[in-house]
């Protein structure tokens, strides 16, 4: 099956079969004239970096009923778009969305650029994302290729060469099949029969358009693919987060810096995390005591151990680190997920309010 013919097989699957998601203009509504709001393409591209469209839905909704366009999002306040952000992880995402809002709102007369090189200027964007949004938003030629599209074209091809190594290659094959016409519904297409029938486990090959093409499928090796590179073994931190209530209920919290880890997000007070035991003074004078339970996390690049330490705070407290945040407008949803487990372990040591 040439090239042409794969695209256009593709496509009327795509037709039939593309998945609602609050963000998309589906293809029947795209036949019909309706154009994909680029703000919500924008958006829904930053937070599904490295994030599965089920973790995003929320998110995306609250956000966008909240700052319902770009010139709104970039007037946002930094530590109330952290907040909303909490728990979806991977926080220079949130960081560099502010910063590319506010470059499109200040430098871009509120809108943003059309084409691939323009939007890849902009803060927080970088290949995929500017692809993705030049294709789905303004239909250009643009290839798009995330980890579906990865497998996708790994199997019907049968590259056997593993991942990260094969990526160039998986992204010529991609290149190859994009089409000059609605070349964002194709791209959207590859990814949605990624998501939905090219599965990593137990690919659905029998109800797939290219299953007669499929090379893969053909020498009995779909499911083997893509090969991976072995990866190796995450080193293990260990850290304490210091978790302090002052008489009135006012709870001490600190601003992590915006460059590193967590940057930008609220948080517990607490040590380096690194792999020998950490040592650090409190951040208040006070009966500091351990809890006997520890969070248990895994980052990206290693898995934390985070001992927790707990005390009630005196009233005249005046600490070293950090400051109090009142009772009432204390949110334990805008903690990052570490820090809420924290959270979730310590609060039954403090007396109900």
């Amino acid at each position: 099956m040439r090239d042409a013919e794969l695209s256009r097989v593709l496509l009327n699957w795509y037709e039939t079969h593309a998945r609602d998601l609050p963000w998309r203009v589906g293809p029947a509504a795209r036949a019909a004239g309706m154009v994909p709001d680029l703000y919500a393409v924008w958006l829904s591209e930053v937070m599904l970096q490295q994030t599965t469209v089920a973790a995003v839905r929320d998110y995306f909704h609250r956000f966008t009923a909240r700052w319902p366009d770009v010139a709104a999002l970039a007037s946002a306040e930094d530590g109330d778009v952290m907040g909303e952000w909490a728990g979806l992880g991977y926080y220079a995402r949130a960081r560099n969305l502010l910063k590319c809002a506010r470059a499109v709102a200040g430098d871009h007369g509120g809108r943003f650029p059309d084409t691939r090189e323009g939007l890849q200027a902009l803060p927080g964007i970088g290949p995929y994302t500017a692809a993705a949004i030049a294709a789905i938003a303004f239909d250009r030629a643009e290839t798009v290729v995330d980890g579906n599209v990865e497998r996708v074209m790994a199997r019907l091809f049968a590259v056997e060469t593993p991942l990260p190594t094969a990526k160039p290659e998986l992204t010529a094959l991609a290149a190859r099949l994009t089409p000059n016409e609605r070349p964002g519904c194709h791209a959207q297409a590859v990814m949605d029969l990624g998501a939905t029938i090219c599965t990593p486990k137990s690919p659905a090959c029998g109800i797939c358009p290219w299953m007669g093409a499929c090379a893969a499928r053909a020498q009995g090796i779909a499911a083997d693919l893509p090969r991976k590179l072995p990866k190796k073994p995450k080193p293990t931190r260990l850290g304490l987060a210091y978790i302090g209530r002052r008489a009135d209920g006012a709870w001490l919290l600190e601003r992590r810096p915006e460059r590193g880890l967590l940057g930008g997000m609220l948080g517990w007070p607490s040590t380096e995390w690194a792999e020998t035991e950490p040592v650090s003074a409190p951040p208040a004078a006070a009966d500091w005591r351990p809890l006997g339970a520890e969070v248990r996390h895994t980052f990206t690049h290693f898995h934390l151990r985070l001992g927790v330490m707990v005390a009630d705070l005196p009233g005249g407290c005046t600490p070293a680190r950090g400051a109090f945040v009142d009772r009432h407008a204390f949110r334990p949803s805008d903690l990052p997920t570490v820090m809420r487990k924290a959270f979730d372990l310590a609060r039954g040591a403090f007396a109900a309010d």
